[in-house]
């Protein structure tokens, strides 16, 4: 990375643009009412993806950013879930019908967290709600270090066809550091174990930027990982915001990497995984060529969401559990992040929305560019505009933060369509934040853009 680039913009706190506009800009002003009408207002021909949030853990990783909480006892997880099971008729009978859904994700937290029972139980009261069609992908984010051979038959039984575990590094330095000792044989168990059960869609997640982390300890992570063939990996770099996340208090800040060994650190993991054959995707995913994921890629269809780049089309993405965030055509609703109020809020027999955001036509045509930009290093914003009744010149002439950009080689401007340098895709958050309209560089909510 050129000092010059890193000195410009490697220490801006930019979003990682998987909504735009982003969660900070949600307002109270969106509540139950607002979510109910908009839910009821859905096309008749709408389909929708599922995510539920499981806020629950064992013990805390440093490094989280996640909504979640440590529990001991498995009373509490029992009576989240009787709640999310209400939540997920409440939201279908607001609906009116059984609406056909493409996508299942379960996020945390921990959601294998559960037991394997309850874990049947709610893929059961999805299932009599919702129209889930057989292709449709059920993916589930694993702790490697709990899961159990219960817990993936009730998966398999359950038609999970994909899991994302979480590796982060193999480093046993590091892992001590982050509060999350993980042995690559309990990783390489748990592989066994899903692919034995017929759950062959993979991902690893990796990070750098984690205290101790060096460039050949992310090499050697990315080697083992390697032996055990996912067919994807999210790599993330770690966003260190102890004034939200206390517990990363924990963390040494003296030994985390700086911006240039960050860079150096996701090259060098970058380059492994494209040497070992993967496919590059957008900011930080990679994919067989021949994945889902991979196509999508190639045929210019991928898309961003909450859980980051995937091959979901639809644009109804439907939220449970307390922190969820939902995505309908009129804009964004988030439940209450608190787990007592999300669980009052439905035992009442309303909706748990707190918040949320109502997108306006300059929204829509602003989030279509960010989204191009993430997934394909480009847009194209005569055709974006077009689409949206506006001139492209005007929303050139609006993104001012785009002329330093040009004029230090980071992007590329041919007519009204623009494109990231190869050699500064790492800085593809700073040319998406050139047309983000709610951006305010005073304030200081997201991690570092490098």
């Amino acid at each position: 990375m050129r000092a010059d680039l890193a000195a410009s913009y490697g220490e801006e706190r930019l979003p990682r643009y998987t909504s735009y506009p982003t969660a900070p800009h949600f307002s109270p002003e969106i509540g139950a009412g607002a979510c109910a009408r908009w839910l009821a207002e859905l096309p008749a021909a709408a389909s929708a993806s599922l995510y539920l949030h499981v806020p629950f853990c064992r013990e805390m990783c440093w490094y989280c950013g996640c909504h979640t909480q440590i529990v001991r006892r498995d009373g509490l997880i029992a009576a989240y879930l009787r709640t999310l099971r209400s939540e997920i008729a409440q939201v279908s009978e607001t609906i009116g019908r059984r609406i056909k859904v493409e996508h299942i994700h379960f996020g945390g937290g921990t959601p294998t967290i559960m037991a394997p029972e309850a874990f049947a139980e709610l893929m059961a009261a999805m299932r009599q709600s919702f129209f889930v069609l057989p292709s449709a992908e059920i993916a589930v984010e694993i702790d490697p270090r709990t899961l159990t051979s219960d817990m993936v038959e009730a998966m398999r039984l359950s038609g999970v066809n994909r899991a994302s575990l979480g590796v982060q590094s193999f480093d046993p330095v590091v892992q001590r550091a982050i509060n999350r000792v993980q042995s690559f044989e309990q990783t390489a168990s748990v592989v066994d174990m899903l692919q034995h059960a017929g759950i062959k869609g993979i991902n690893f997640d990796l990070i750098y930027g984690l205290p101790h982390q060096t460039v050949a300890s992310c090499l050697d992570t990315v080697r083992r990982s390697l032996e055990l063939g996912p067919d994807r990996f999210s790599v993330f770099g770690y966003a260190h915001v102890p004034a939200f996340k206390k517990h990363q208090r924990m963390i040494n800040e003296a030994v985390l990497p700086d911006g240039l060994a960050r860079h150096d650190q996701a090259c060098a993991i970058a380059n492994a995984l494209k040497e070992a054959g993967y496919v590059q995707i957008g900011l930080d995913h990679f994919a067989r060529p021949g994945d889902s994921m991979a196509v999508a890629f190639e045929q210019r269809t991928l898309r961003r969401n909450f859980q980051g780049y995937t091959t979901d089309q639809g644009e109804v993405l439907l939220g449970f559990g307390a922190s969820a965030i939902g995505h309908l055509p009129q804009g964004y609703v988030q439940n209450e992040v608190q787990i007592g109020a999300y669980a009052q809020s439905i035992a009442a027999g309303h909706l748990a929305t707190a918040k949320g955001y109502g997108l306006t036509d300059d929204d829509r045509l602003r989030a279509d560019i960010i989204e191009r930009i993430m997934c394909e290093f480009s847009a194209d914003l005569g055709d974006i505009c077009a689409r949206h009744g506006a001139e492209a010149g005007a929303m050139l002439k609006s993104a001012s933060r785009l002329k330093p950009l040009i004029s230090d080689g980071v992007v590329k401007l041919d007519g009204a369509r623009i494109a990231v340098a190869k050699d500064s895709r790492f800085l593809v958050r700073s040319v998406a934040a050139a047309f983000d309209a709610h951006l305010d560089p005073a304030k200081q909510l997201h991690s570092r853009a490098v």
